[in-house]
C-alpha cells in the first residue's frame, strides 16, 4: 500500500492516461473527496466514476463528482448501467 501511494502521484507526470476509471463509493473504497484527488494526480483525458449506488451504503452522486471534476478542468463521464465506451489505439 505504502508504495502505491508514494507513486500514484507520479503517474499522470510519467504517463499519458486517457481514461481512468475512479471509484467513488467511499465505503469500500475511496470517496468522492480521495477520488478528485486521485483524478488530479492521473491527469487523465477522461475520468469514469466507478463503484458506486449498487446498494444504499455507497450512495453517490456521480454527476456531481463530475461537475467538481470540470471545476478542476477536468473532463468526467458518468455512464449509464450497460453503457460503453469505445477506446482505440491510436498510431
Amino acid at each position: 500500500m505504502f508504495i502505491s501511494i508514494v507513486l500514484t502521484p507520479l503517474f499522470g507526470d510519467r504517463y499519458s492516461i486517457d481514461v481512468a476509471f475512479i471509484p467513488i463509493g467511499d465505503k469500500y473504497t475511496m470517496g468522492v473527496e480521495d477520488a478528485l484527488q486521485a483524478a488530479e494526480w492521473y491527469n487523465a483525458k477522461m475520468i469514469v466514476p466507478v463503484h458506486y449506488n449498487t446498494f444504499p451504503l455507497i450512495q453517490q452522486d456521480a454527476q456531481a463528482f463530475v461537475q467538481q471534476l470540470e471545476e478542476k478542468g477536468l473532463q468526467g463521464r458518468v455512464l449509464k448501467p450497460g453503457e460503453a465506451i469505445e477506446l482505440s489505439k491510436e498510431g
